[in-house]
């Protein structure tokens, strides 16, 4: 299965533990396409139609919900939690992603 950085996968993030994310949703692939082809492991950032605005949260629309992408439970998880490839999150939101993630861990 091919696997491109900000695809949207059907994951399962089960089992978990306290507070993580969990049963099997929607996820955005951040990890680059380099790690993506070569590595058994991909970094995902759940979504959710649930929660509240918070800073680490990037609103999103996917079909037709309106929801989040949930940068701050992103995880590694191996490739076999991907179910199915759902379609992938639009350029403007890819922007928002990557300078919240700049925000988060590079500044």
């Amino acid at each position: 299965m091919e696997i491109n950085q900000y695809d949207i996968f059907l994951a399962n993030l089960d089992p978990t533990l306290g507070h993580e994310m969990k049963k099997t949703r929607p996820c955005v692939v951040i990890s680059p396409n380099e790690m993506n082809k070569y590595i058994k492991t991909v970094i995902i950032a759940p979504m959710t139609t649930k929660g509240r605005i918070y800073p680490t949260r990037i609103e999103v629309d996917f079909q037709n919900k309106q929801g989040w992408i949930v940068l701050d439970q992103i995880r590694t998880v191996d490739r076999r939690r991907l179910v199915e490839r759902l379609g992938e999150i639009e350029k403007k939101t890819v922007e928002k992603v990557k300078e919240t993630l700049k925000e988060m861990l590079v500044d």
